[in-house]
C-alpha cells in the first residue's frame, strides 16, 4: 500500500483549503479516511475486477505455452532414453541426437518467448492499472476539496496517512469533523448493486510496476 499512502498524503496536501476563518481565531477542521474511501468506492472495485479478469487471461495463455513446453520436454525424455539404449546402432543414434538437439533448441526458444510475453503483458497491465487507480484517487481528492469548500472547512486531514516510519501523520485533533461517511455515500450514490465491494473481497491496491529484469516463472 506504499504508493497509495504516498498519493493520499500528496492529495490531501494539495487539497488543504485556504484558511478563511483564521482571522477570527478559530479554525474549522475535518478528517477523512482516504484509504477507506478508495477501498469502498464502487469504481475501485470495478477496476479491481477488470484487472483480475485480465490477469486470468494472461495466466491462461501462459499455461497454454507451458503445456507446449512440457510436451516437448516429454519428447526429449523419450529421445534421451533411446540414445542411451545400447541396442540402437550408431547411425540411428546420430539421427536421434540431431532430432534431440533441434527439439531442445525449440524448447529453449519457446520458454524464452513465454517469459518475455509474461513480463511484457504484466508490465503493460500494471502500468494501465496504476494510471486508472490514480485517476480514481484524483476523483476522490476533488470530491474532498469540493466538500471542504461547501462546508467551509479550513483544513482537511487524511487520518489514514502514514509517515515513512509508519507512524500516522495525524495523531490528535480537537473538535474535528469526520466526513468519511458522507463522502462515501456521495461516491456510491449511483453504484450498481453488483459493483459494491463485498465483505470478503481483498482490499484493492495500486499494482507495483514490474522490475526491469524480473524473475518470471
Amino acid at each position: 500500500m506504499t504508493l497509495i499512502r504516498r498519493f493520499f498524503a500528496a492529495a490531501i496536501a494539495v487539497s488543504l483549503i485556504t484558511i478563511s476563518s483564521a482571522q477570527e481565531g478559530k479554525l474549522k477542521i475535518a478528517t477523512v479516511d482516504m484509504q477507506e474511501l478508495f477501498k469502498q468506492y464502487y469504481r475501485t472495485n470495478e477496476a479491481q475486477k477488470q484487472i483480475n479478469v485480465e490477469r486470468a487471461r494472461i495466466q491462461k495463455e501462459n499455461n497454454e505455452r507451458l503445456t507446449r513446453i512440457r510436451d516437448l520436454e516429454e519428447t526429449l525424455g523419450k529421445l534421451r532414453k533411446q540414445l542411451e539404449d545400447p541396442a540402437i546402432n550408431d547411425s540411428k543414434k546420430q539421427g536421434l541426437y540431431k532430432d534431440w538437439q533441434t527439439q531442445q533448441q525449440e524448447g529453449i526458444a519457446l520458454d524464452r518467448e513465454r517469459r518475455e510475453f509474461l513480463q511484457r503483458r504484466n508490465q503493460a497491465l500494471n502500468e494501465k492499472m496504476v494510471q486508472r487507480m490514480k485517476g480514481i484517487l484524483e476523483e476522490i481528492r476533488k470530491l474532498v476539496e469540493e466538500q471542504a469548500k461547501t462546508d467551509n472547512f479550513d483544513y482537511v486531514f487524511d487520518k489514514s496517512g502514514l509517515s515513512t516510519s509508519q507512524v500516522p501523520f495525524l495523531l490528535y485533533t480537537k473538535d474535528a469533523t469526520d466526513i468519511t461517511a458522507s463522502l462515501l455515500k456521495t461516491l456510491n450514490k449511483d453504484a450498481p448493486a453488483d459493483s459494491l465491494p463485498g465483505a470478503g473481497d481483498p482490499a484493492p491496491e495500486i499494482p507495483q510496476p514490474a522490475p526491469a529484469t524480473p524473475d518470471v516463472k
